[in-house]
This record gives C-alpha cells, sequence and structure tokens, in this order.
C-alpha cells in the first residue's frame, strides 16, 4: 500500500513540475534581436500575446511551427503609413510589418479617428495628431478632414487652394491650433505631425510655436519640412532647438535631394550638441503625394527642381505635360514624383541610425507607389543581402528596436515592441534571409512581398506559409494613454 501511494506521488509531482505548454512555439529558427545583439538558434514560445520563452532545448505548444532555416524577427514597426486602412495593412502585413504609424500627417479628431480602426486592423496601428487637420478645423469652421491621406476629398471640397493650406493665420487661430493640439494630445495622439510643404500660409512663428505645444507636453514632432533641401531641413533643426522640441525629419532622402549629404551632417550635429533628433529614409528614388496638394501651387519648379515629365500619373501610367499636369490638378489624385538618385538613398540607407519607413500611400484601383508593399523585404533584400550596404542585423535595427526606441519614452506600449524578448509582444516577422524581396513595381504595386513566411501580431497569425490570414484582426491601437 505504501509502494501504491508514493507511486502515486511521484506521478503527480511529475505532472507538477512538467513543461509548460505553450499557444504556439515557432521551433528551429534563427532569431536575431538588434535590441540584444541575440543571434542563434532557438525555439520560441508564445503564450496569449507575449513571448513567454526562448530557448535551445524542446518546448512543447498547442501549435508547433517549424522554421528551420528561417530568421525569426522582431516585427517591423512602420512611423510613417499613410494607408492607414484594413486593406492597406493586409498588405503591409506581407511586407513584415507589424505596427502602422501615421506619423506625418497625423490625425484629427484623434479619438474619432482610432474609433475607425478598432476592431478592424491586422497590424497596430497609431497616428500623431495632425498640424493640418487642426489648421483646416481653424480655418474652415471646423469641417473635420480626419486623416488627409486616406480621406482626400474632404479637402478636395474645400476648393483647389484652400484657406487652410495657404492663408496666414492670425494670433487667435495659432491659439486655436494650439488648443486643437492639446486635445489631440489629451486623447492619446503619439507626437504631432507636421507637413509644412503642404500648408504654405504657416508662418515659421506659427511652426515654432506649435512646437512648443510638442515641448509642453513632452512629445516630438514628425516634420515635412517646409520645401526641399538644406534650407529648410536647417528651418526645422533650428525651431526644434530653439523650442527644446524633440525632432523627427521624415522621408531624408527626398526632403533633401541633392543636399543629403549636408543634411546628414546637419542632424548628426545636432545630436552630438544633444538635441533629441532622428529621421528615417524609404528604398526608392520616387515620392508620391497628391496632385491638388499645396506643394503644386504655381512656382512649384522652384521649390521642386523638376519637369512635368517627372511626374506620373499612377492611373494610367502617362508621364504628365503642361495640360495633363492642370487636368489632373484640377480633377485631384495621387501623383509619382521621380526625384532621387539612386546613389543618395543609398547613402541614407547606410548612414548610421537612419530608420527605414515606408511613406506608404493609399492604394487606389490598385495603383499608387510600390513603397507601402515592398519597403522592408526591398531593404532586406536588395540593400542588405544583394548589395550588401548595410549587416543584416543593421537593417533589422532600422526596422525594430530603432523605431521603438523613438516612442517608447512617452508610449508605454512601445516598451515590449521592437524586441525579441521574453515579456516582450508577440509581434514577429519570419522569412527566409535567401529569397526575401520585394515584387511590388510602379505598374504593379500592391505586389506582395515574397520570402516573408510568418507574421504574427499580439501572438496571432496574420501571415502563414507566405498568404494573408483572410478575417485576421489582431492589430491595437498604439497610444499614449489607455482610453
Amino acid at each position: 500500500m505504501l509502494r501504491r501511494i508514493l507511486s502515486l506521488l511521484c506521478v503527480a509531482v511529475a505532472a507538477c513540475t512538467s513543461a509548460p505548454e505553450y499557444d504556439v512555439v515557432l521551433t528551429g529558427g534563427r532569431v536575431m534581436d538588434p535590441a540584444t545583439g541575440v543571434d542563434s538558434l532557438l525555439n520560441v514560445g508564445i503564450l496569449g500575446d507575449s513571448v513567454a520563452v526562448m530557448s535551445s532545448g524542446a518546448i512543447q505548444g498547442r501549435e508547433s511551427v517549424d522554421v528551420t532555416g528561417l530568421v525569426v524577427a522582431p516585427g517591423f514597426i512602420d512611423l510613417h503609413a499613410h494607408g492607414q486602412t484594413p486593406g492597406d495593412m493586409q498588405v503591409q502585413a506581407q511586407d513584415g510589418v507589424t505596427t502602422a504609424l501615421e506619423m506625418e500627417s497625423g490625425v484629427s479628431p484623434v479619438a474619432k479617428w482610432y474609433a475607425t480602426l478598432e476592431g478592424k486592423a491586422p497590424v497596430n496601428f497609431g497616428a500623431t495628431v495632425g498640424h493640418r487637420p487642426v489648421r483646416y478645423a481653424v480655418f474652415h469652421q471646423g469641417v473635420e478632414v480626419l486623416h488627409v491621406a486616406t480621406n482626400p476629398s474632404s479637402v478636395v471640397s474645400l476648393g483647389d487652394r484652400p484657406a487652410g493650406a495657404n492663408a496666414p493665420a492670425s494670433d487667435t487661430q495659432v491659439e486655436a491650433m494650439a488648443e486643437g493640439i492639446r486635445r489631440g494630445l489629451d486623447e492619446g495622439a503619439l507626437g504631432v505631425g507636421f507637413g509644412v510643404n503642404y500648408t504654405p500660409g504657416a508662418s515659421p512663428a506659427e511652426i515654432e510655436r506649435l512646437f512648443a505645444v510638442a515641448a509642453e507636453q513632452k512629445v516630438p514632432v514628425f516634420v515635412h519640412t517646409r520645401a526641399f533641401g538644406i534650407g529648410a531641413i536647417r528651418e526645422a533643426v533650428e525651431a526644434a532647438g530653439r523650442t527644446k522640441t524633440a525632432l523627427h525629419v521624415v522621408h531624408v532622402a527626398s526632403s533633401s535631394l541633392a543636399d543629403l549629404p549636408q543634411a546628414l551632417q546637419l542632424i548628426d550635429s545636432a545630436k552630438s550638441a544633444g538635441m533629441d533628433i532622428s529621421t528615417e529614409v524609404y528604398p526608392y528614388t520616387a515620392g508620391s503625394t497628391r496632385l491638388e496638394s499645396a506643394m503644386f501651387n504655381p512656382g512649384w519648379q522652384s521649390n521642386l527642381p523638376l519637369q512635368y515629365g517627372d511626374l506620373a500619373w499612377p492611373l494610367t501610367g502617362e508621364r504628365l505635360t503642361k495640360e495633363s499636369f492642370e487636368r489632373y490638378r484640377k480633377q485631384g489624385g495621387w501623383v509619382v514624383i521621380h526625384m532621387m538618385t539612386e546613389a543618395n538613398v543609398e547613402k541614407a540607407i547606410q548612414h548610421p541610425g537612419v530608420m527605414i519607413a515606408s511613406d506608404g500611400v493609399p492604394y487606389v484601383n490598385g495603383t499608387g507607389h510600390p513603397r507601402g508593399a515592398g519597403t522592408y523585404a526591398r531593404t532586406l533584400g536588395l540593400y542588405a543581402r544583394d548589395r550588401k550596404l548595410i549587416t543584416l542585423m543593421d537593417a533589422l535595427s532600422r526596422m525594430t528596436i530603432l523605431p521603438a526606441r523613438r516612442l517608447e519614452g512617452h508610449v508605454p506600449m512601445m516598451k515590449r515592441k521592437g524586441r525579441l524578448a521574453i515579456g516582450g509582444s508577440a509581434d514577429i516577422t519570419v522569412f527566409d534571409p535567401a529569397t526575401i524581396a520585394d515584387q511590388s513595381t510602379f505598374d504593379a504595386p500592391m505586389l506582395t512581398s515574397k520570402g516573408i513566411r510568418f507574421v504574427l501580431v499580439n501572438g496571432a497569425f496574420v501571415v502563414r506559409n507566405g498568404a494573408f490570414v483572410i478575417g485576421a484582426t489582431p492589430g491595437r491601437a498604439v497610444r499614449t494613454t489607455t482610453p
């Protein structure tokens, strides 16, 4: 009898001390975590929405996925995603993106915008409060632009030359903008977004006053500078310096054009002097924006040293002439701008600390710019593997931990993202380093990347065996505050 009791006790103890079972286990992959420098063959166990274990030993899961020969990396964080629709996010997920944030244009009203995506997003989402939509509301009797990229008709309806873009503001109007920005920050916005080139009516004094609001609230500003070249970038840097505002200069290659070396030197010097400053690049030689925007006000060819033929209309594929430019500008729509050299794009990608961000714009009838679908695979495949401009680990750092650190000081959720660590978010991208490549082109911009095998967002698969998981919507709102 005693022997039987001891036997039962041994079985009970064994059951209590047996290895835990995880929801998902990724086995045999090459775990690469730029935050810690880990580069090892490890098994990763996921429990709920978190990474629970990383081990060289065997672990058990309700679902076990063999990822031998593949890289297991933190999910990619895009700080510059204009394509804030579930459909555009689906394409981005297939490029390895797990968090897509609208930081340049921003949104307003902030709470209302977040509500439009709750429960519908394949990836995590968030935004700044935008100077542009706030300014439009002040100038146009409270009109809600909400999001100037995904809801452009609300801007077009204001006319070809809306006052919200082109008119100077009174002191009273600037203070009304300041209140609108504070309200957006109270609703959880991730900072303040400025498209200064799209609001030529906004004086340097207006921009500096609103930078100061961001500084008061201890959040960064994300800035598309007033024009293209070193002078406009210097204006933003000096205004941020005077107001002690954290500054992120968006798409540095297209913002600086031929002045890229000087722009990078200026940013480095400001950082060395103690300024909180950062920047990003997308790996393409063309940009894209709305043709009816104030960027193309009369005199645009001085601001942009380009000709009509450098502009392409994605809906037809044609290069523009003076006649077609005027016709399409009245109609309104997205245009592709062939404006940069490959040499400068490469310099920006190679430069230490420069992040990768897509600046992806919404797709319209399957047309648009390929960067929304291919930015991350293109960086890893073409620039890291094929051209060897940067190492694979360095490339990953620019799309994971660096953007996470840009935000984590004021966005608590980001402390768990951008790294692959126990207790961190189970936002994970699994890819084949030998085959990863972008497939999107200017003729077929929605072609999804290849080599991205699995993507998990908050522990749930959104890409499985290279295909999007239909109906997957595990994305969560990224805010500074909990609503």
